[in-house]
């Protein structure tokens, strides 16, 4: 605690610097599992990238005290060492305790206790006039609930009370094959009700074919034992389609419980298979063996961002009622025509009686729905720049109209009034207000795409032109990614496990 609080010192003197000169500042934390473009300046930065550490783990109380730069995999090593997990753990090992607080994280035992958000009871924070605060759900809960998926927009979150449970060694995994979305919304709903449960998601490969995964924590193996973590395992997604593919019937196996929690670490989902198109490389499983290192998605995130390749793709979560999921599902196979897709039901209030939420909640509507869907929407979108606007913005308008939201660590097109038209920006303002953060960037401000900006740009600039045309010829672009994410691996890795990599590569 000692270190942590002298790190703590250091960032509040730093942010009493900009107070005073009401100068707005970004925060680095070192890495990102955003696919924004990063306008950060060196200059213009609060660095909290030394705050990773897990500085207790009470296993009486089941808790654990997490600076904000935890990655998952840390995270759960950590307590593991105690026979605990957390409730909600995000599927990517590089996603950070701080990240999925303050960005909105959901996984599949989101049905049960909600998003990432909710677990957590307890922050201490940095407001924006550099004053060390904590906020709890008894003491300034306003505080604790608008921090929550604000992006930094109230002050900077250093350390978070995160509720732990019982962790076995198993999670015992069903496979229920399904025909179609309404099939699957049905599985659903009699799988979230069963108690015994711990984990549930779904993917559709098609419209007529999907599968729906449910999980029960269990430390006796049962039917086969199958690993996802290492080259030689299958891709989660992959596996799951050849045993639909096999048999009609559902199909029951053991995962070890990290290798669960991690499934879509390896290929990041089913995105990974873009990579091997891209470079027009095999994709089998030798290839994959091959590649193995370059397909995990902290090397994978750093690539996309280097290369410029999230502005060709859509990568959008989205929630939408139980009742609109369908339509919402039709708009995607008609208009996108993106598989698979991933489903992940998820409770509004989790384990709360009092439905917690902050401003950048979704505005409340009369009989809000207990559960949503998410649908990962992720795929190549249109390669003429307008038309990939304009398709992500018709994307945006059907979500609003199916009183749905998005998780804005994506690219976000709405206007600013289209935005607030959303979310309570009265509350949010007043919060902002009362905690002194008003020269900071509003959560607008840090998550939408400025295309007329970065239009005005290229017609400004002769050389930003060029460079554009020089990056568009194949695959220039893509070999500079993964060079920057190779050669600089260690910028989302630590400098060990990057260097242990590069050798195995080269023996």
């Amino acid at each position: 605690m000692e270190s942590h609080n002298d790190a703590v010192k250091s960032i509040a003197a730093q942010v009493q610097a900009f107070n005073q000169r009401k100068e707005p500042f970004r925060i680095y934390h070192g890495s990102t599992n955003s696919t924004r473009p990063s306008r950060r300046q060196r200059d213009q930065m609060v660095d909290i990238s030394s705050l990773n550490h897990v500085l207790q783990v009470d296993t009486q109380a089941k808790f654990a005290l997490v600076e904000p730069n935890v990655p998952m995999d840390a995270l759960v090593e950590v307590t593991l060492r105690h026979g605990l997990v957390p409730p909600v753990v995000m599927e990517f090992p590089g996603i950070t305790a701080g990240g999925g607080f303050a960005g909105t994280a959901g996984e599949s035992s989101s049905f049960r206790y909600g998003f990432f958000d909710r677990t957590v009871s307890w922050i201490e924070i940095v407001l924006a006039t550099g004053e060390v605060e904590t906020a709890s759900t008894v003491l300034k809960s306003d505080l604790l609930y608008g921090a929550a998926a604000s992006f930094g927009t109230l002050g900077i979150t250093t350390l978070l009370k995160i509720g732990l449970k019982e962790a076995k060694t198993y999670v015992e995994l069903s496979y229920f094959p399904v025909n179609s979305m309404s099939e699957a919304l049905e599985k659903f709903k009699q799988v979230t009700r069963d108690s015994s449960i711990d984990y549930v998601d779904g993917i559709l490969f098609a419209s007529n074919a999907g599968v729906v995964c449910s999980g029960r924590l269990t430390n006796a193996a049962r039917g086969n034992v199958q690993g996802f973590a290492r080259p030689s395992d299958p891709w989660f997604y992959l596996h799951a389609q050849k045993l639909l593919e096999q048999s009609s019937s559902p199909t029951v196996e053991s995962v070890p419980l990290v290798d669960y929690l991690f499934r879509y670490d390896r290929g990041a989902f089913w995105l990974g298979a873009y990579a091997f198109k891209y470079f027009l490389t095999p994709f089998n499983g030798i290839g994959r063996w091959v590649l193995d290192y370059f397909m995990h998605t902290r090397i994978m995130y750093h690539a996309l961002h280097k290369s410029g390749h999230s502005k060709k793709y859509i990568i959008q979560d989205i929630v939408v009622p139980y009742a609109t999921a369908n339509e919402f599902h039709e708009y995607v196979d008609e208009s996108l025509g993106h598989y698979p897709l991933w489903l992940c039901p998820i409770h509004q209030r989790g384990q709360s009686q009092q439905a917690p939420q902050g401003p950048l909640a979704e505005k409340p509507k009369p009989n809000d729905p207990e559960m949503l869907l998410n649908f990962g929407v992720w795929g190549p979108g249109p390669s003429n720049p307008h038309a990939f606007v304009e398709a992500n913005r018709k994307l945006e308008h059907k979500i609003q109209e199916l009183e749905g939201r998005k998780w804005l660590y994506a690219h976000t097109y709405n206007t600013e009034e289209e935005f607030w038209e959303m979310y309570d920006r009265k509350s949010y303002d007043a919060l902002r207000a009362k905690y002194q953060a008003t020269y900071l960037p509003n959560i607008y401000e840090k998550v939408k795409v400025d295309v007329e900006g970065e239009e005005k740009a290229m017609k400004d600039s002769w050389l930003a032109y060029l460079l554009a045309i020089f990056w568009s010829i194949w695959p220039l672009s893509g070999l500079y990614g993964v060079y920057k994410a190779t050669s600089g691996g260690d910028y989302l890795l630590p400098r060990s496990v990057w260097w242990n990599g590069v050798q195995k590569l080269k023996g």
